[in-house]
């Protein structure tokens, strides 16, 4: 029902839109200045409220269910997956698991001719600069360098044959993407929600892992969507969190995919569960190797299930596996992982890190507030849509369970206006 309901709601949004647009264009011949910017202003905050239903009715509400229920079964399931690790663990059979040879790192073969990747990235960096889909850089040197140094000892402590390009962009949202070849980005949002550099360091061994694995040259055998979205859909195939097929600072608004009519479903492009799980075995795998406690990986992937991960994070589409579906199976391979007892956790340059950006996001917010989508807003002035089911940081489930607000009529959830 809750789902249906936003389904609704898209569809009213629909209808009104195709009747103000009947009646622009009746009346185009008459309409005064201030008439016709109104006019353009409804239609554009229309299609924003159409799109915000839309992403909650088809990927944040099912999502969010889909987590909490993968919660209870992993409370259930629990002892008994413990009790299979024990056996494993002392029967030795773990070592046979799939990259058990885990002393072997950087002598091992993931997938061959990584080097065959470089171009396909480099192009890709190229083309979604050109179409605007690639946020800005963060300018602050010193972050820039410290995330570099991280990736670094990651990289030289991995499969990776490829040499590594890490940049921090300025964007809200929690999110970490790989493009082929060892181009990998991290958004200041993520560097926002770390909060030690063992839980930065799993984001990006993880990142390194679709690269080693090659999961863009799979996705781009099986990618069929015009070629214009093509780079954006493959990040989101490949991301942590979703970054642009998520619904993030303003369900992405930003980038303008919802107002050119396209939500993500990577249904389109055949992904396969077994990719993020690849990565996750690799990634924890290599951020061990690296000296890091491995399970800073898991404390990070426990908060984007939160509050906080939802509204700038939330984009496992039903096609990927549930947070603590995963988080079971990291917490499996890192109990096969031999123990080290001065893993890195936390450090002084972390730290440092983190005083450094705390400038750089108050003036990101600062210039961001009330910023305009620039393939969105087409019409400049105009006051924002009144989004009176959803508020940021605000738990998706949430909305299933809020009641009427005071003064609305008994009927005002199927007039979404």
């Amino acid at each position: 029902m809750c789902v249906g309901r936003f389904k609704t709601h898209s569809k009213q949004y629909g209808d009104q839109i195709d009747a103000a647009r009947k009646d622009l264009k009746k009346n185009t011949g008459t309409l005064s200045e201030d008439q016709r910017k109104d006019t353009h202003c409804n239609i554009q905050n229309l299609d924003l409220l159409k799109s915000e239903a839309d992403v909650l009715a088809g990927q944040a509400i099912p999502t969010a269910y889909d987590n909490l229920y993968a919660k209870l079964d992993v409370i259930q399931q629990w002892p008994a997956e413990h009790k299979a690790i024990q056996q494993q663990l002392a029967s030795g059979a773990y070592h046979t698991r799939r990259w058990g040879d885990v002393k072997d790192i950087g002598f091992r073969e993931i997938e061959p001719n990584q080097q065959d990747d470089i171009k396909r990235g480099a192009d890709a960096v190229d083309e979604m600069k050109r179409l605007g889909l690639m946020p800005p850089e963060v300018e602050d040197k010193a972050i820039q360098e410290y995330v570099r140094s991280v990736g670094a000892r990651i990289a030289s402590h991995s499969d990776l044959k490829v040499p590594l390009h890490i940049t921090v962009l300025q964007s809200r949202e929690i999110n970490a993407f790989a493009l082929p070849g060892g181009y990998l980005f991290i958004e200041r949002g993520l560097l926002e929600a770390a909060d030690d550099e063992s839980e930065l360091a799993g984001v990006i061994a993880h990142e390194i892992s679709h690269d080693t694995a090659r999961h863009s040259k799979k996705l781009m055998k099986r990618s069929t969507i015009a070629s214009i979205f093509y780079q954006a859909a493959q990040i989101a195939a490949v991301v942590l969190t979703g970054g642009v097929a998520s619904i993030g600072l303003y369900y992405a608004l930003q980038y303008g995919f919802y107002g050119l009519g396209l939500v993500l479903n990577l249904k389109l492009l055949g992904v396969s569960r077994d990719y993020e799980l690849e990565a996750d075995q690799l990634g924890v795998q290599y951020a061990w190797n690296a000296g890091y406690d491995p399970s800073g990986f898991i404390r990070f992937f426990d908060k984007m299930a939160t509050k906080k991960g939802y509204v700038n994070g939330v984009s496992w589409f039903r096609t990927h596996p549930p947070f603590y579906q995963r988080m079971v199976a990291t917490q499996r391979e890192i109990t096969f992982l031999e123990a080290k007892p001065d893993a890195i956790v936390q450090t002084s340059a972390f730290d440092q890190m983190k005083k450094e950006l705390a400038p750089v996001t108050a003036k990101a917010e600062q210039e961001e507030a009330g910023k305009p989508s620039l393939l969105l807003t087409k019409e400049e002035g105009c006051a924002p849509p009144n989004k009176i089911e959803y508020k940021p940081d605000q738990p998706i489930e949430e909305l299933c369970t809020t009641p009427l607000r005071t003064g609305q009529p008994a009927d005002a959830e199927a007039r979404p206006k």
